[in-house]
């Protein structure tokens, strides 16, 4: 049997967004609107204050691949990658925050506080590793999707609900699927009241932990 497990963990994302209020007050956020994509520098990294960012690639043979997501507090740049062909793309209206290397360097503080979101986006990694290893592809889209809500899900009376909204193709590009039975698989969640829409037709996930055998 295999299951997403919760994040027991301590969060930095508090201590962050205080260390971050208190030495960047007076700084300008980068607002963009959704579908902007971020400009990506060699020695700076972005921080995610308000909204979220797609994280992707495009492969050796033209598709789309998503990476991993950016929320609040959570940062992304080129110095964490070596993946060619990267790129970020905001989902929803975002403000962001651009910190250069040698400012962190100069800054333990900010420096341990970036370490510990780095860590929480690293698990993320990992567990999406895991969910690929997984052969039925229902086992890897409800995996997915806890995934998503325990990381980013707003409660609501139905559950966690996801304001960031991902096609089914995005989807299938994380999961090495195709958006075909992305959407046959959410159909039959649907049908099971695991899985709604609310009024402005975000997903909203009913019952988390989903035991996957």
């Amino acid at each position: 049997m295999v299951a997403i497990p919760s994040r027991e963990v301590p969060s930095p994302r508090r201590d962050l967004r205080e260390l971050l209020e208190i030495n960047y007050k007076n700084r300008n956020l980068v607002h963009l609107t959704s579908g902007n994509v971020v400009p990506l520098l060699k020695n700076s990294i972005w921080l995610v204050v308000r909204g979220m960012v797609k994280l992707g690639a495009v492969s050796i043979h033209g598709d789309a691949m998503l990476l991993g997501l950016a929320g609040p507090n959570e940062p992304f740049g080129q110095p964490f990658t070596t993946v060619e062909a990267y790129e970020a793309e905001v989902l929803v209206d975002s403000d962001l925050l651009c910190i250069s290397t040698a400012e962190i360097q100069q800054s333990p503080q900010l420096a341990i506080a970036l370490v510990d979101a780095i860590a929480i986006r690293y698990r993320q990694a990992e567990l999406m590793l895991a969910l690929l290893g997984l052969k039925r592809v229902d086992e890897r889209v409800c995996g997915f999707l806890e995934l998503l809500a325990q990381d980013y899900g707003q409660p609501c009376s139905a559950g966690l609900r996801l304001s960031v909204k991902l096609t089914h193709q995005e989807i299938a590009s994380a999961l090495s699927t195709t958006r075909v039975t992305v959407t046959r698989v959410i159909g039959q969640l649907r049908n099971e009241g695991w899985l709604t829409l609310d009024t402005d037709r975000h997903l909203v996930i009913s019952h988390l932990p989903k035991i996957m055998c």
